[in-house]
């Protein structure tokens, strides 16, 4: 789970495996497995960063 801002400043917590794709035009789209988008402050490269350390942090805890 990450922690994300919608354009509107409210914090929300997204399920990062449910990500299909992150986009900048020019707001940022994060785009759901489900189809739905959800528009939020972060950018890309930020949101990039926010999966990979929730990643590494559920595997590290596998291992």
């Amino acid at each position: 789970m990450i922690e994300l801002t919608r354009l509107n400043d409210t914090k929300f917590t997204l399920n990062a495996d449910l990500i299909e794709t992150v986009e900048e035009v020019p707001d940022t789209v994060i785009t759901l497995t489900t189809g739905k988008k959800i528009f939020v402050r972060e950018s890309r490269y930020e949101i990039r960063d926010l999966v990979v350390r929730y990643k590494q942090e559920v595997f590290n805890k596998i291992l």
